[in-house]
Formats: C-alpha cells, sequence, structure tokens
C-alpha cells in the first residue's frame, strides 16, 4: 500500500475530527516569518571542521536573511556575540532582523529537534492561529546520548515565538515528513515504521502513523515511499529523498548507477511515486534530481543528497558537494522552481555530520493576520 486517504481519527490522540479539518501545515514555499537555526559547536559530530561548518552556516544566513529573521540558538552569550562577528566579518551589515538567544543545544540538527510550526482554525471562518508542536526527541532512535538538551529547544522555541505549544511524548522528527500546504504528506516506512520510534505508543502501523499525521499535521492524504539512502542515520527521511516544489509536483532522487547501493531503493521509490496522486486527486509530476557521486566520510558512505534544500523566502538553499552532478541539479531546480534564485551551498563539510542544509533549518511561518 502507498498511498491512503485521511483516516478516522485516531481514538486515542484525544482528538475528535472536527480538530483535523481545523490543522494545516503550511508548505515550505510559504511566506516565512523566520528561519531557526542551532549553531554548530559539537566536535564529535564535525571533528576538526567546525571552522568550514560555520562558514557553511554562514553563507546560509547571508542567502536567508534579506527575506526573513534568522533565530539561531547560541550556546552562550560569548558564542552569541562571536556569531554576530563572524557574519559582519562576511559582509552580513543589515543584522536588524537577526536574534539570538542562548539556548543550549547537544547538536544542530534543528529540523528534528526543534518544533514544528502549524496553522489552526478554530471554526469554519474563524480566526486563524498559529501553534508549535513539541514532539518528543531521543536522537533518531537513541543513536547519540545524549539529547537532554535538545530535547527542551522546541518548548524555547514556542516562548521565543510568542506561540502557544502542544507538548506530545511521540517521537517524530520533522524531517520524517514533507507537505504540499494542502494535505499531502510525503514519508517512509523505514524511518516512521522503524521499532525504533515507537516509544510509548507502542508498535506503529500504517494506520496508526496516518492517523497521527493526519491529527497533527491535517494530512489528508500520505504516500509512502519505501527505504532511505545509504549513510542516512535518521533511518531514511523523506527529505533526502523526495520533496514536494509545487502543488501536485515532486522532485525525487535518482541514481542512474546499477552498481550503486543505492539504485534498488531510489528507483523502487521513484516508480511508487509515479503511480501517486495527491489529496486533490492530481497525478504527481516526477521530476528526476540526480545523486552526488558516492562520498566517504571516517565511517563510510556519506548521505549526500540534492534533496537536502531549503525554501526561504528569497531563496532556495541548495547543498552542493564539489562534483560534476551539482551543475546539473542546481539546473534542474532551477527549472523546478522559477519564482526565486537557486543558492549553492557547499556542504562538503556539513554533510561529515550525515546532514546538510534542510536537516539544519526550521521555517516559522507568517501569522495568518499579518
Amino acid at each position: 500500500m502507498q498511498e491512503r486517504s485521511k483516516p478516522d481519527a485516531d481514538p486515542h490522540s484525544g482528538q475528535d475530527d472536527a480538530r483535523w479539518e481545523s490543522r494545516r501545515w503550511p508548505a515550505e514555499w510559504e511566506p516565512h516569518r523566520a528561519t531557526w537555526l542551532s549553531w554548530p559547536h559539537n566536535i564529535e559530530t564535525w571533528p576538526g571542521r567546525l571552522s568550514a561548518v560555520e562558514d557553511a552556516f554562514v553563507e546560509m544566513v547571508r542567502a536567508i536573511l534579506p527575506g526573513e529573521g534568522v533565530r539561531i540558538h547560541a550556546q552562550d552569550d560569548a558564542m552569541g556575540d562571536r556569531v554576530r562577528d563572524r557574519l559582519r566579518g562576511a559582509g552580513c551589515e543589515d543584522l536588524a532582523d537577526l536574534e539570538i538567544y542562548c539556548v543550549p543545544t547537544d547538536d544542530a540538527w534543528i529540523r528534528d529537534h526543534g518544533g514544528i510550526f502549524v496553522l489552526d482554525q478554530a471554526e469554519e471562518g474563524g480566526s486563524v492561529s498559529r501553534r508549535l508542536l513539541d514532539f518528543e526527541f531521543n536522537a533518531w532512535g537513541g543513536k547519540y546520548p545524549s539529547w537532554a538538551l535538545d530535547a527542551r529547544v522546541a518548548g524555547e522555541m514556542a516562548r521565543r515565538a510568542g506561540v502557544v505549544s502542544t507538548r506530545s511524548p511521540i517521537l517524530f522528527e520533522a524531517g520524517s515528513i514533507d507537505g504540499d500546504g494542502a494535505g499531502t504528506l510525503l514519508t517512509t516506512e523505514s524511518c516512521l515504521l522503524n521499532p525504533n520510534r515507537a516509544g510509548q505508543a507502542g508498535q506503529r502501523s500504517h494506520a496508526s502513523v496516518e492517523a497521527f499525521l493526519a491529527d497533527s499535521f491535517g494530512a489528508r492524504r500520505v504516500l509512502w515511499l519505501g527505504d532511505g539512502i545509504l549513510g542516512d542515520d535518521t533511518d531514511g527521511h523523506v527529505d533526502d529523498l523526495t520533496r514536494f516544489v509545487g502543488p501536485g509536483r515532486v522532485v525525487t532522487a535518482v541514481c542512474g548507477d546499477s552498481s550503486d547501493g543505492n539504485y534498488a531503493a531510489l528507483a523502487e521509490n521513484r516508480r511508487r511515486l509515479e503511480t501517486m496522486t495527491d489529496a486533490e486527486g492530481r497525478r504527481l509530476e516526477v521530476i528526476a534530481l540526480p545523486m552526488p557521486d558516492p562520498l566517504f566520510g571516517p565511517d563510510g558512505r556519506l548521505p549526500a543528497s540534492y534533496s537536502n534544500f531549503y525554501f526561504a523566502n528569497h531563496a532556495v538553499l541548495v547543498p552542493t558537494f564539489g562534483v560534476d552532478q551539482d551543475a546539473e541539479a542546481l539546473s534542474i531546480l532551477e527549472a523546478a522552481v522559477p519564482d526565486r534564485p537557486i543558492v549553492p551551498i557547499p556542504s562538503q563539510d556539513l554533510i561529515l555530520g550525515l546532514g546538510a542544509v534542510h536537516c539544519l533549518t526550521q521555517q516559522e511561518p507568517t501569522a495568518p493576520s499579518s
């Protein structure tokens, strides 16, 4: 089973179907109030490469800041001062919409340890308000202790953003889903059905996950892909595989080398996508996005993927890896997203931490009344 329509409300969620109708998770390309980052500092994640990783973060902020606010978590005030100095030294003179908060973290992967902003409508025709969803975080199935600081970040985001938060005991990471803003969500079986994500809820099934996604994000249709790419320690987050670039349109990672270990999984995911329809009943337009040549780190294959891009208000930030496929991937994304410039972010150092641009960012949508 690869796609499912809206399920009945989860009887264990404490929410009825009327609330499902009121919830919407905006598409990433919709207007942002700000982008949130957790500044890198963990030497175990990037041994010997932290300075180069900070260079990449500076480039990300430079691309994001002209079009929206940037909110950065720093370990302490001294780090906050150093971040401002680095940005000014790189030519970022206008920092009026930059906020740096002293919020200690274990690592920089805010896509997964941060909160997720959604929109709630109280009743049909009623007012719309923002809400932050604060899920349980355990470092992708308990892989990297300790995660105690990261697990508190979402609550701090809600407080700083001035929005209501909903705390949930469910283990969940935002990198495991992608959405079109109109009720269609993409995810993978390898991650959301993984026993290491079951937590207090017990064993997961397609139906229980779909009920959760409907209740939490307003999902009307969930599109299930299979496995992730080699080297991905998240057990197959969809943001390394397939992303919406517009209503009814996705880009998906493909591998042209049948001897490559990613070939079969990516071919199967593409096959599934070509049979799928979104929540509006449209057959998906599927655009192939090449994988870069294999990259390796100290522990083996790295999960390098051009799908790990990020929509900012005035740009799309795309990881590049210093390989021949960079130019082709950028050209494909320029054609797929014609309404804003494509900005390459050198990610050879970022990917040594097993993630890239999308993993390191989290969008805060514009308030409905603004």
